[in-house]
């Protein structure tokens, strides 16, 4: 059956049938015990933050994580009523957002505790936290020592500790001992904070990597998948057991063409003249350039899919444009389309693909599809 087609230039498909399956997969390969938050910041990953919250909320979660308090409150007032967790903290002029959206901080150094708890007594409002151990990634997190931690949590009388967490570096790189030692230093932490009568309900450190290679300690009480809830797990380096978690991708990605034309041997194509044919060749303009989130390292070097064959991308990637060969289909026309992320036939194109060829990684392609390009739920 063929596909549907949409009246917009570039435009998305994302499946909620597959972000579901996702995350029951996710919810399967951590068992029972662990609470699964599902991170939606970045837009849900370019998905779309409001519509994938649906799609988990309406499946059984029951937390979502977000970066800032502003994708918070977007949630909020989208209706989403589930318990929210915003990751990269607060500045202080959010405090009042945070507090009247009822959004969980995550705490990363014990000043901010302190500014924390000092905001929630002028306010003679209680408010929830999760504390975050800089446990080798050394980026966001406290390096304090347990005694100090005690000291401050105490301290913090209308800050709730509910949460305790950390961040795995390298999660499926097993080349190197870091999220071994990641691990260690957390669990070694978290023993001594529960023997010194301090026990958060939610402890976590495991991103989609780690549970997808079996890395979630069954001491964990909650765990964070993004990626996978989009169809992705990373490939591991080293010696890495099989894993788990299978996913599939959720969207699909398609342009319009918006020019067909044959140019003869010699002619150069796109700015600068990068690509010169050395053949006569048939070739088309798609409307998809990197505004829209085609990485400009595509440029004489990426592949698109056009009439269920892979399709050279020819010369420089414009603002609004892409250039791509056409020999092998000479019966497309304007107004067709081809696939820039997903399947035709048994040929098929994903964020790994396309990230290998760019250079970079796959978050970044799905996080790079811009806005102005049409978000379409099936």
């Amino acid at each position: 059956m063929q596909a549907p087609t949409f009246p917009y230039r570039c435009y998305a498909l994302i499946s909620r049938r597959q972000i579901a399956a996702n995350y029951q997969n996710v919810r399967a390969a951590l068992g029972p015990a662990a609470t699964v938050l599902g991170v939606v910041k970045a837009n849900a990953y370019g998905h779309g933050a409001v519509e994938v919250s649906r799609v988990l909320v309406s499946e059984g979660a029951q937390w979502l994580a977000v970066s800032t308090v502003e994708e918070g409150v977007a949630l909020r007032e989208a209706g989403l009523a589930v318990n929210i967790l915003v990751m990269t903290g607060f500045l202080r002029y959010e405090w009042d957002a945070l507090r009247e959206h009822s959004l969980t901080p995550v705490i990363h150094s014990l000043e901010d505790l302190a500014a924390l708890g000092a905001l929630a007594h002028a306010a003679s409002k209680s408010i929830d936290y999760h504390l975050k151990v800089d446990s080798g990634m050394h980026r966001l997190g406290t390096r304090a020592g347990v005694t100090e931690i005690l000291a401050a949590v105490q301290s913090a009388r209308h800050a709730n500790l509910t949460g305790l967490m950390t961040h795995l570096a390298s999660a499926a790189d097993y080349t190197t001992p870091q999220t071994d030692q990641q691990a260690e230093r957390f669990a070694r932490i978290w023993e001594e904070l529960r023997t010194a009568g301090v026990h958060p309900t939610y402890v976590h450190m495991s991103a989609t990597n780690a549970i997808a290679y079996g890395r979630n300690a069954p001491w964990l009480t909650m765990a964070r998948p993004g990626h996978a809830l989009y169809g992705y797990v990373s490939p591991a380096r080293g010696n890495a057991p099989s894993p788990i978690l299978s996913v599939q991708p959720a969207l699909t990605w398609k342009a319009k063409i918006l020019a067909v034309k044959d140019i003869p041997e010699g002619a150069q194509v796109g700015y600068g003249g990068s690509f010169r044919a050395t053949q006569p060749m048939r070739i088309a303009v798609v409307a998809a350039g990197y505004a829209d989130g085609v990485p400009h390292r595509l440029s004489n070097r990426g592949k698109v899919i056009a009439a269920g064959k892979l399709a050279a991308i020819l010369g420089t990637v414009s603002m609004d444009l892409t250039t791509i060969d056409v020999s092998h289909a000479p019966h497309l026309r304007p107004g067709d389309e081809v696939t820039l992320l997903g399947r035709e036939g048994e040929v098929s194109l994903d964020a790994q693909q396309m990230a290998r060829q760019a250079g970079t990684i796959s978050y970044s392609i799905l996080c790079g599809i811009a806005a102005r390009v049409e978000r379409i739920y099936m």
